[in-house]
């Protein structure tokens, strides 16, 4: 779709296209629709559902924060939307929390290390072993 960015939220699928200026489309928009397309979410949101040990409550804030940051746009907020942020976090804390709390599985626990290691071995293959 040349000619068109794509604006989309992280590994959503409904896209809307705003008509882009210059007609090639740029490397970044190509690896985003790739993305989008093998259903990868943002890198910094992990997933936290069915691991050993369970999930911590730092560990869903920290999520937490990452989607409000992702969701705002503001690595850190004006001392204006400071206390509408951190509402933000806590609410979507407690709403993740009570999710992964009530989410079922037949499926065995991951393990973090193998997990870890895993995502270590796709980013090597993606983007090359670190110097």
């Amino acid at each position: 779709m040349d000619g068109a960015v794509r604006i989309w939220l992280c590994g959503a699928r409904n896209e809307k296209q705003i008509p882009h200026p210059r007609s090639r489309k740029k490397a970044r928009d190509r690896v985003r629709d790739d993305s989008v397309k093998k259903g990868h979410m943002c890198r910094n949101i992990r997933p936290l559902f069915n691991f050993d040990p369970p999930v911590t409550p730092e560990e869903v804030r920290a999520a937490s924060i990452q989607f409000v940051r992702k969701i705002s746009g503001f690595t850190k907020p004006s001392k204006a939307n400071e206390a509408a942020f951190e509402r933000a976090i806590e609410e979507i804390a407690k709403v993740s929390s009570r999710l992964i709390e009530s989410l079922e599985t037949t499926a065995p626990p991951k393990n973090r290390e193998e997990e870890a290691a895993k995502a270590k071995a796709r980013a090597e293959e993606r983007f090359g072993a670190r110097a």
